[in-house]
């Protein structure tokens, strides 16, 4: 099957008009299509979690779901969290607490993070640690990456 979707995109309220394969994913057309490269694509199986978004006020991978299916939602990306050159309070967080590791993983991290503490603000510290055990940290991070999401809840409750 070679026949292509016409779909439009709408990645941090810009729109991208797109022709895709009806079985592209999500995480490739935001990252060949639509040229939003922050997104990372890891395992391709859902596990990882290293290509996170947040479509429609939740995170999900982004690898899982067919970019068809995003047509007509708000998709946001790790580009989109920063206000110009001000960065995000949950990017300073990772930034000022070492969360960052070699990288790879930090998009997926801050994006399931923004994302849960929009929905919930006031998330126990334990559960903190079980939506947080859904993604991989292959440099073992854990500690500062729950450090900077924990200082990161604080200044979004501001």
């Amino acid at each position: 099957m070679t026949d292509k979707a016409t779909i439009t995109l709408t990645i941090n309220g810009k729109d991208y008009a797109i022709a895709v394969e009806p079985r592209r994913t999500l995480a490739d057309a935001i990252r060949e299509d639509c040229g939003q490269t922050g997104t990372h694509i890891g395992c391709e199986h859902g596990v990882c979690g290293a290509c996170t978004v947040i479509v429609d006020d939740a995170p999900v991978r982004s690898c899982l779901m067919f970019a068809v299916q995003a047509e007509g939602k708000n998709i946001r990306t790790v580009e989109g969290l920063a206000n110009g050159d001000t960065l995000h309070p949950m990017q300073q967080a990772f930034m000022d607490n070492h969360g960052l590791q070699c990288g790879f993983c930090t998009p997926g991290f801050l994006m399931l993070a923004v994302g849960v503490l929009e929905r919930e603000p006031n998330i126990s510290d334990e559960d903190l640690i079980d939506v947080l055990s859904s993604n991989l940290c292959r440099c073992t991070g854990y500690q500062n990456i729950i450090k900077s999401v924990r200082a990161a809840a604080q200044e979004m409750r501001k």
